[in-house]
C-alpha cells in the first residue's frame, strides 16, 4: 500500500472515485489526507488484506478526527466510513477459501461470487441506512430550531 501511495496510485484512484466520495463524505475537503487513507483502507479490505487494512482504517479515523469540531464525538463522515469499513466488500475471501480447502471442500472457491454479492448488499444497506438516519436527524434538528 505504501508503494501504491508513493507511486501516485492513491491520488489517481482518489480522482476516479471523487464523485462517490464527495457524496458519501460531503464535509471532507477533496484534497484532505482522510480521503486517501479511507481509499487505501477500502482497497486493502477489498483485496483481503485485513491486517494491512486495520492501521489504514485507524489512520483514516485520525484524519477524520482532525476535521472534527467536537473531538471524541463521531461525525457523520466517521460513522459512514465505519459502516463501509465494517461491511468490507472483499473480492477474494482468501481466509474463507483456505478454511474450506483445509476442511476438504471439493470446490472451496465456490463462495467467491456469493460473498461478493452478500458483502455488496450489506454495504448498500448500511450506507442507505446511515444516510437515512443522518437525513432524519438533520431534519429533526431543523424542526426543533424552527
Amino acid at each position: 500500500m505504501r508503494v501504491a501511495e508513493k507511486a501516485g496510485m492513491i491520488e489517481i484512484i482518489s480522482k476516479l472515485v471523487r464523485p462517490i466520495t464527495k457524496r458519501l463524505f460531503p464535509s471532507i475537503p477533496e484534497d484532505h489526507p482522510a480521503i486517501g487513507a479511507m481509499i487505501m483502507n477500502i482497497a486493502a479490505n477489498m483485496l483481503g488484506l485485513n491486517n494491512a487494512a486495520t492501521p489504514l482504517g485507524l489512520k483514516a479515523m485520525e484524519e477524520l478526527n482532525k476535521l472534527n469540531p467536537k473531538k471524541g464525538v463521531a461525525t457523520d463522515d466517521m460513522i459512514t466510513f465505519l459502516v463501509i469499513n465494517t461491511s468490507a466488500i472483499t473480492l477474494v475471501p482468501a481466509t474463507a477459501i483456505a478454511i474450506r480447502a483445509s476442511l476438504g471442500s471439493a470446490n472451496p472457491q465456490k463462495i467467491v461470487i456469493p460473498s461478493i454479492i452478500a458483502a455488496s448488499m450489506a454495504t448498500l444497506v448500511g450506507i442507505t441506512t446511515v444516510k437515512l438516519i443522518q437525513w432524519y436527524e438533520k431534519k429533526k434538528g431543523k424542526m426543533i430550531d424552527d
